[in-house]
């Protein structure tokens, strides 16, 4: 049984920097991707960023490319997401999500807030 726990949200001033990291157990394959998506409030939820575990090949949406930056350790099956340059539409909650050939997880959330 696959479990994110997210860390790192928090509220910060325009410009500001905040680091999110997501923690993942249960996880026993060695190819799969983890990313990064948020939910504003009235907003669908959508991707920010994700990185295939294999070859560390990341994505970003263009709203993310040049502020974020997507990292991950394999050993301990963490996912970091370093967010930079944040502007109050940055402002949702952000979850963590892994998805291989035969698992896919969420996990709880953890909200970001710019002001």
């Amino acid at each position: 049984h696959v479990q994110l726990v997210e860390s790192g949200g928090g509220s910060v001033q325009a410009g500001g920097s905040l680091r999110l990291s997501c923690a993942a157990s249960g996880v026993t394959a060695s190819w799969y991707w983890a990313g990064w998506f948020r939910q504003a409030p009235g907003q669908e939820r959508e991707a920010v960023a994700a990185i295939y575990s294999g070859d560390g090949s990341a994505i970003y949406t263009d709203s993310a490319k040049g502020r974020f930056t997507i990292s991950q350790d394999n050993a301990s099956k963490t996912v970091v997401l370093q967010m930079s340059s944040l502007r109050s539409e940055d402002t949702a909650l952000y979850y963590c999500v892994m998805n291989g050939a035969l698992f896919k997880a969420w996990g709880q959330g953890t909200q970001v807030t710019v002001s």
